[in-house]
């Protein structure tokens, strides 16, 4: 069986952030899976500036104005499925994640995702924007998601995320997004033709 790609993708730029707990958790949880190859990406290293290209995305046919942008968007369109991880944000989630979310069009349609967050509620307000968001790009949202309300509440004395709450819903988000992302790459291999 033929691997497929699941890119990981942290949602916040902010010095002293909590994502890369999470994100590496999920990472490290995606590793063990068989015919699956992960990856982290991180905003911090993908500079965008705002997106103000001339012209929507889905006409843009990968002439960026930025390098940045055009190293992003081929980033993006290499992987089969996403992972989301993002804090909330006075009941959204960052721009600069939005921004990322922006770059890209046809990179992202008729793949899969899904969402970890955090914030005082759990983050739960910021995967509802984001489910419409990606529902535009036509990706395909995975119903489960982490929520982790009060996350300093999951840190042990050295700072690490005690993940047993959590871990349950984890591997069954993860489960159905790897199912997902391996019947949409198929359906994207067949011409309508």
């Amino acid at each position: 069986m033929e691997k497929i790609k699941i890119q990981i993708i942290l949602g916040s730029t902010r010095p002293k952030r909590f994502s890369e707990k999470p994100g590496k958790w999920i990472f490290e949880e995606l590793t063990k899976r068989e015919g699956v190859e992960a990856e982290l990406l991180d905003l911090r290293d993908y500079p965008l500036p705002f997106f103000n290209e001339p012209v929507s995305p889905t006409r843009l046919n990968g002439q960026y104005s930025s390098d940045v942008a055009t190293k992003w968007v081929n980033k993006i369109a290499e992987a089969d499925g996403y992972i989301l991880v993002t804090p909330e944000y006075n009941h959204g989630y960052p721009a600069v994640l939005k921004n990322a979310l922006d770059y890209p069009y046809n990179e992202w349609n008729n793949k899969s995702v899904a969402f970890v967050a955090w914030g005082g509620g759990g983050g739960k307000r910021s995967v509802a924007q984001l489910r419409e968001v990606v529902g535009e790009l036509k990706m395909q949202a995975v119903d489960e998601a982490v929520y982790i309300a009060q996350f300093w509440k999951y840190l042990d004395e050295k700072g690490n995320l005690n993940t047993e709450t959590f871990r349950e819903t984890a591997l069954q988000m993860l489960d159905k997004l790897i199912i997902s992302a391996i019947e949409l790459k198929k359906k994207r291999g067949k011409s309508v033709y």
